[in-house]
C-alpha cells in the first residue's frame, strides 16, 4: 500500500512540474509579444486600404467595408500629387494605403459621417485596368 502511495505521489509530482514548466513558456512568450509591439503599432493610428479620388474640392476614401471623406490637412497635399500623378482622367481613382486618424466630428465641408486625416502615406498605385470602373460622360 505505501509503494502505491509512494509511486502516486511522485506521479503527481512529475505532472505539476511539467505544467509549471508550460505554463513559464507561455507567460515568457505573451511577455514577449506585448514589449516586441512598435511605436506605430500604439499611436493610435488606423490603416486604411481602399480607392481614393479627388475630384471638384471633395476628397472620398472607399475601403472594402467603409466611406470616409478625406480631410485637407495633414499629408493630404502629398496625397493627391503622387495620386494626380498616377491619374489619366480627373475622376479616376487610385488605390491608397495610408495611416490616419478617423474621427466622426462635424465638419463644415465634409459631410459624410466617417472622416479619416492623412498622417501617413504607405503607397499610391493605379487601379488596374480590370477594376477602373470609371463612367464616362459625354464623348
Amino acid at each position: 500500500m505505501k509503494k502505491i502511495v509512494f509511486i502516486l505521489l511522485v506521479f503527481t509530482i512529475i505532472l505539476s512540474c511539467k505544467n509549471e514548466s508550460k505554463t513559464d513558456k507561455k507567460e515568457v512568450e505573451t511577455s514577449t509579444e506585448s514589449t516586441e509591439k512598435t511605436a506605430k503599432q500604439n499611436d493610435g493610428l488606423t490603416l486604411l486600404k481602399g480607392d481614393f479620388v479627388y475630384h471638384n474640392g471633395a476628397a472620398v476614401l472607399q475601403t472594402h467595408a467603409e466611406i470616409y471623406g478625406v480631410l485637407p490637412s495633414g499629408n493630404f497635399d502629398e496625397l493627391n500629387k503622387k495620386a494626380e500623378a498616377l491619374k489619366t482622367e480627373p475622376t479616376d481613382m487610385v488605390q491608397i494605403e495610408i495611416r490616419g486618424k478617423i474621427t466622426n466630428e462635424k465638419h463644415e465641408i465634409i459631410l459624410w459621417e466617417n472622416k479619416v486625416e492623412v498622417i501617413e502615406i504607405l503607397n499610391v498605385k493605379p487601379i488596374s485596368k480590370d477594376e477602373n470602373n470609371t463612367v464616362k460622360l459625354g464623348s
